[in-house]
């Protein structure tokens, strides 16, 4: 069962305000915020795409191997973030995706990170080949095309 692509650029961007109980004791945006906000960009572009409904279709789901997080500036309640994610190469099994964090004010990159997907029989519970319905969504983007 093959689909049309969705017509997505294949780098997915949102902006959202940063919210005060993403602040920390810090004054900062907690470390772990930028964890779950990652997942979210994640769930946002899959959603844009149709793959939540075919995944579940096909009885399986995506869980995470592994986050990578490199935070390089600071961000503040009341900022205005635009999140950019894509999906930089799909594997038998895994997808990696990559993140960037932009402060919208000033360009600033605040964060950058990825995290290693693995498909998953939902059933068993053990991963299993991406099929082609679900590699078809997405348009890879190499490290030369990044943002």
């Amino acid at each position: 069962m093959r689909l049309t692509k969705p017509q997505l650029e294949p780098i997915y961007p949102y902006e959202f305000t940063i919210p005060e109980d993403a602040v920390d004791e810090n004054g900062h945006v907690n470390n772990v915020t930028y964890v779950q906000w990652m997942q979210d960009a994640a769930v946002r572009h899959y959603e844009a795409m149709g793959g939540r409904q075919i995944t579940l279709d096909l009885g399986a789901t995506w869980v995470v191997r592994s986050h990578t997080v490199e935070y390089l500036s600071p961000a503040y309640a009341g900022e205005r973030i635009r999140v950019l994610t894509w999906v930089a190469n799909m594997r038998r099994v895994r997808s990696l995706r990559r993140y960037r964090f932009i402060r919208a004010a000033d360009e600033q990159l605040l964060v950058r990170g990825e995290t290693d997907w693995v498909f998953v029989d939902i059933k068993t519970g053990y991963p299993r080949a991406v099929p082609p319905e679900v590699t078809d969504l997405f348009t890879l983007v190499s490290d030369g095309q990044e943002p």
